[in-house]
C-alpha cells in the first residue's frame, strides 16, 4: 500500500498547459538554461573524469531526453544537439529516474546510484522554475520506473503499478503484476484517453488496459518472459520482444490479434529498446548485439483507424529468405522477415533508439554518453547514415 503526501503549493502543476492540448504541438522549454552553450561548465574541471550515467531516457515525443547521474540531471535537446539544462545536487545528488513531460518545468525524480539524492522509494515531483520538489508518492519497497502523461502519473514497482491523477495526486488504480524489475510500462500519448500496457500475471504474457472503455486486455505475446515492449502513440499497436530477443511481434491492443512479426536476428540477444515511428510505418530495435535495426510495418491502418500518408515512392520491400518458397517444409526462421536498414554499434553497449524528427531519421542513445543521429533509406533499405555524433557526458564537450 502506498502512501501520498503533497507539499503545500497552490497548483500541483501550475505551468502545465490543458491536458486537451495536442501533445505533437508540446509547449516551449521554458526551464532555467546552463550557461553560455560556448563557455565550459566551472562546475566540473576539464580534467575529470565524465559523472557516471546512471539513467537516460527520452521524452514522449523524442524531441528531448533526460539523463540521471551521480550528482544531478540533465536534459538536452536532440534536433539540434544542445544541452538544455542540468542540475547538480551538492549533497550526493543521484538521480536513478528521471522522467520528462513533454517540454514543461515539471519532471519526476526517483534517487539512485550508491549516494542517492532522494530514497529510491519516492517518485519526488520537481518544478524547475520553482527548482523545489512540488510533491511526492512514497511506497514500500524502491521504484522501478515512472511514466508521465498531461493527466496521469505512473508508478511502477516490482510486482505493482499505481496510476494517479496528476492534478491531485489521486490514485485512481492498482495493477498486481508478475516480477517487473526492469519495471517495464508503456502509456499511449495521444490526444485521446490512456492506454497502459504491462507484464500480466503470467510469463510471456502482457496486460493492455483501455481507460475509455474500461476494457482489460491479456495478450500471450511470447513463450518465454517479456523483455521489452513499446506502444504507438495512439496505443493501437503494440510491438514485444522475449527474453530470446530474436522475434518482435506486433499486435493490435483492441483485441489483441497478431498483425505482424519480424526477426531481428538468428541467435538469443537482449532487447533494449522498441519504438515506433509517429505514423507507424516503421519499428526501431536496439540490442547487446550492436546493431539499430529498422522495420517496415505493414498494418493495415485503416482497420485500426490509422491515417498514413501517401508516399511518391513505395518503401523497400523487407528481406526474405532465399528459402521462403519451402516455408512449410523448413523452419519457420527461413521464411522470416528481416530488418530493411540496420546501424552498427559498439556490441555489449546499452542503447535506446527512437525516431527523430526529420524525415528518416532515428537517433540512438548509449548508456557511455554517446549521442548518434542517422539517417535511413526507405526505398533502398542497407547500412544507414551517419549524420551526427557526440559524447553528452564528456565535461570538455560544447554544445
Amino acid at each position: 500500500m502506498a502512501t501520498l503526501s503533497a507539499f503545500p503549493t497552490p497548483n500541483p502543476n501550475p505551468n502545465f498547459r490543458s491536458p486537451s492540448d495536442h501533445p505533437e504541438s508540446p509547449p516551449p522549454m521554458d526551464l532555467h538554461p546552463s550557461s553560455d552553450p560556448n563557455t565550459p561548465s566551472d562546475a566540473i574541471a576539464p580534467a575529470a573524469p565524465p559523472p557516471s550515467l546512471l539513467h537516460i531516457s527520452f521524452n514522449q515525443d523524442h524531441g528531448c531526453f533526460a539523463a540521471g547521474i551521480q550528482h544531478g540531471f540533465r536534459i538536452y535537446n536532440c534536433d539540434p544537439f544542445r544541452e538544455i539544462f542540468r542540475r547538480d545536487f551538492d549533497r550526493g545528488g543521484g538521480i536513478g529516474v528521471v522522467e520528462m513531460l513533454f517540454r514543461c518545468n515539471i519532471l519526476a525524480l526517483v534517487g539512485g546510484g550508491p549516494d542517492p539524492q532522494y530514497p529510491p522509494n519516492k517518485v519526488m515531483i520537481w518544478d524547475d522554475h520553482q527548482s523545489r520538489c512540488i510533491g511526492e508518492l512514497s511506497f514500500r519497497s524502491e521504484v522501478r520506473s515512472v511514466r508521465l502523461r498531461r493527466d496521469r502519473i505512473i508508478v511502477v514497482l516490482e510486482q505493482k503499478i499505481f496510476v494517479y491523477n496528476f492534478a491531485d495526486l489521486k490514485l485512481l488504480h492498482q495493477i498486481e503484476t508478475i516480477a517487473n524489475p526492469k519495471g517495464l510500462c508503456a502509456v499511449s500519448q495521444g490526444a485521446g484517453s490512456l492506454v497502459l500496457v504491462c507484464p500480466g500475471l503470467q510469463k510471456g504474457q502482457v496486460r493492455v488496459e483501455h481507460y475509455a472503455s474500461k476494457r482489460t486486455k491479456f495478450i500471450m505475446a511470447h513463450d518465454s518472459r517479456i523483455a521489452c515492449f513499446a506502444l504507438s502513440q495512439d496505443g493501437q499497436l503494440l510491438a514485444t520482444a522475449s527474453s530470446k530477443g530474436t522475434l518482435v511481434r506486433i499486435y493490435n491492443t483492441v483485441d489483441g490479434s497478431l498483425l505482424q512479426e519480424v526477426r531481428r536476428g538468428a541467435d538469443r540477444a537482449e532487447i533494449y529498446s522498441l519504438a515506433f515511428s509517429s505514423n507507424a510505418q516503421w519499428l526501431a530495435v536496439s540490442s547487446d548485439k550492436g546493431t539499430v535495426h529498422v522495420f517496415s510495418l505493414k498494418i493495415n491502418g485503416g482497420s485500426l483507424g490509422i491515417d498514413r500518408p501517401q508516399t511518391a515512392s513505395e518503401p523497400v520491400t523487407p528481406p526474405h529468405s532465399s528459402l521462403s518458397f519451402i516455408k512449410g517444409v523448413l523452419p519457420k526462421y527461413f521464411s522470416s522477415e528481416w530488418s530493411v536498414a540496420q546501424f552498427r554499434l559498439v556490441e555489449g553497449t546499452q542503447y535506446i533508439v527512437a525516431f527523430g524528427h526529420q524525415k528518416n531519421t532515428v537517433v540512438i542513445l548509449g548508456i557511455d554518453g554517446s549521442f548518434y543521429r542517422c539517417q535511413f533509406d526507405p526505398v533502398n533499405g542497407g547500412e544507414m547514415t551517419q549524420l551526427e555524433y557526440h559524447n553528452f557526458m564528456k565535461p570538455e564537450a560544447a554544445f
